[in-house]
């Protein structure tokens, strides 16, 4: 009888619990040892049926978990011949425990004031920029839920709360990251904020000292570089590229500490963060005893298969501070975001916020917690995802195509919005002022990049179109006026 062939690890370490997301737990306990360096790249992988039978689970559950390590590129097929681990270009080893660290000393600096140009106002119109489907909110539901906490409030609920936020909410926000993100954490990591712009602020105010270099997407999203400015630091420009931020540049820039990152969705390109630059930008701020900001405002929006995990969930250094928001799955009128830090912030940021504003405000973040606890923010993150699909898909199809001096629709696998490069600054005007004119919003991408920018004028142009603000027949609509303004 012939012997079976050897396993690339043993498999005894994997435990599976009933119950708790069989295929999440997969993926995870085969991610570590991709990440450790016990599966090495070009290990082939155990076919799906034998994966399941060996683990006792359904191959469907098999094929779940290897898909979401394929989207994430940790594995790659080859036609005919199985799944491989991918070829990393960093792997990182198993390094000491950050409690072995010193904890940072975080310096406060004074604020200055800074001009930030305001973002649109009004009732959405195609094609708004960072607004999600709140047409589609349950009010009604959330009238509820307040009407309840205000009729007879507890009066330990109305003096002075916790500067970090409400402790069930953050206990909520930490179980749902760890459930739908893999993001290990707990509730004492996270602290609530008036939204993500906040907690950029408030980054911004603990981690930089005048003159300090900080490293920011080029182009990317200006209200973070605002912020950064605020605080007195030297915003450098790196490039951004299909796999996201040039890692290989921020490594050759010196003096630098800091980097904000979009990994999800890159604001405004749209591209993905790659793997090998994730590891690569973690051992960057290892090596440099640095920080990185990771902003996941739209993270939750994926249409092939879950939302990536996160680039704090690859995180063993506690380098990582990860930005979220309800914003972008409630509505911006909620005001209501939240950082998950490193152990070793957690209490300086809560002392920071203290300073500005005791806490934020109690009501919200008791409704929110009720919100969740109740499972109505699971099911609205569901069809909100559902919705956004639909919009993007209504938007794709009906795009008038070609349209002279601009390149063809980029593929849309995540985030609410898509950018389409133009082939000059001219073009990029006339499209724009024709729309607008129109009555359709969008916006221009050479907008987003840095002030003297080494980049050709015409190299920066394209259009930027948020897609989830309004429903398909408004969006069929303003496509409509689109063509008669250029004249298709």
């Amino acid at each position: 009888m012939a012997s079976k062939p050897a396993l690339p690890f043993d498999l005894s370490g994997i435990r599976l619990e009933p119950g708790h997301g069989l295929a999440r737990q997969l993926y995870q306990a085969l991610r570590e040892p991709i990440l450790d360096g016990r599966l090495g790249s070009g290990t082939r992988l155990p076919a799906s049926r034998e994966l399941a039978t060996l683990l006792g689970i359904s191959r469907n559950t098999v094929t779940r978990a290897l898909d979401q390590l394929y989207a994430e590129g940790y594995v790659a097929g080859r036609v005919g011949d199985g799944t491989y681990v991918a070829e990393l270009a960093c792997s990182r080893p198993v390094l000491p425990s950050v409690a072995s660290r010193p904890a940072p000393s975080l310096p406060l600096q004074r604020l200055h004031t800074h001009h930030l140009p305001s973002p649109p106002s009004g009732a959405p119109r195609a094609f708004r920029i960072g607004v999600p489907a709140f047409d589609l909110f349950p009010f009604d539901t959330w009238a509820r839920l307040q009407a309840g906490f205000w009729r007879k409030p507890a009066p330990a609920r109305l003096g002075y709360g916790d500067p970090a936020g409400d402790p069930e909410l953050r206990r909520l926000i930490a179980a749902y990251l760890r459930s739908s993100r893999g993001l290990a954490c707990d509730a004492q990591q996270v602290l609530i904020t008036c939204g993500s712009q906040q907690g950029i602020s408030l980054c911004a105010q603990l981690l930089i000292q005048p003159g300090d270099r900080v490293a920011v997407e080029n182009p990317g999203y200006r209200a973070a570089g605002h912020a950064f400015a605020v605080a007195g630091a030297q915003l450098c420009g790196m490039p951004v590229d299909h796999d996201g931020l040039d890692v290989a540049a921020l490594q050759r820039l010196e003096n630098c500490r800091l980097a904000y990152v979009t990994p999800a969705h890159q604001y405004p390109t749209g591209v993905t963060l790659s793997l090998s630059r994730r590891l690569a930008l973690l051992e960057w701020a290892e090596r440099e005893d640095g920080w990185i900001i990771e902003d996941d405002y739209d993270g939750e929006y994926r249409y092939a298969g879950t939302p990536l995990a996160p680039l704090a969930a690859l995180d063993r250094q506690q380098r990582v501070i990860y930005v979220g928001t309800f914003g972008k799955l409630a509505f911006p009128a909620l005001r209501l975001g939240y950082l998950v830090l490193p152990p070793a912030l957690a209490e300086a940021f809560a002392r920071r916020l203290a300073l500005d504003m005791r806490h934020t405000e109690i009501g919200t973040q008791a409704v929110m917690a009720e919100f969740i606890a109740a499972g109505h923010f699971q099911r609205h993150v569901r069809r909100m995802r559902q919705a956004a699909r639909s919009r993007r898909d209504a938007l794709l199809a009906a795009w008038p195509a070609p349209i002279p001096g601009c390149s063809p629709l980029p593929a849309v696998d995540a985030g609410l919005h898509l950018s389409i490069r133009v082939e000059t600054l001219a073009r990029e005007h006339e499209l724009i002022g024709a729309a607008h004119a129109a009555g359709v919003e969008m916006n221009g991408l050479s907008d987003y990049w840095l002030p003297g920018s080494e980049t050709a004028e015409d190299e920066r142009a394209g259009l930027v179109l948020g897609f989830a603000a309004v429903p398909e027949e408004q969006i069929a609509e303003a496509l409509r006026r689109l063509r008669q303004a250029w004249r298709l």
